[in-house]
């Protein structure tokens, strides 16, 4: 039952905090003229690799389940991950410059 109400847990946490940072991201998207149809999908992912860190970092410790498994992630690993998550949140704004400079 435990493991049912954590599954729970991680559904509404990425998805709750996943369409709220999401709304914020887009909504800055747009304000700078970043093509959404095109690069949307960057700024989408580089939030889904930033809750995946938070929740194996912190999150996880907080919930009902109690089993094996329960260790943080190396803090390289954490750095690579939200270094690549930067870049994915910055690359959209980029890719439209470019876009407008080559056409």
């Amino acid at each position: 039952m435990r493991v049912i109400l954590e599954l729970i847990r991680i559904v509404l946490i990425f998805g709750i905090a996943g369409s709220i940072i999401s709304i914020i991201v887009n909504g800055i998207y747009i304000n700078i003229g970043v093509n959404m149809n095109q690069y949307g999908w960057l700024g989408s992912i580089a939030i889904l690799i930033l809750l995946f860190v938070w929740y194996r970092n912190k999150l996880q410790f907080s919930g009902w389940y109690s089993g094996k498994g329960k260790e943080k992630l190396p803090k390289t690993a954490s750095r690579i991950l939200i270094m690549c998550s930067l870049f994915f949140l910055c690359a959209p704004p980029v890719l439209s410059v470019l876009q407008m400079i080559f056409q």
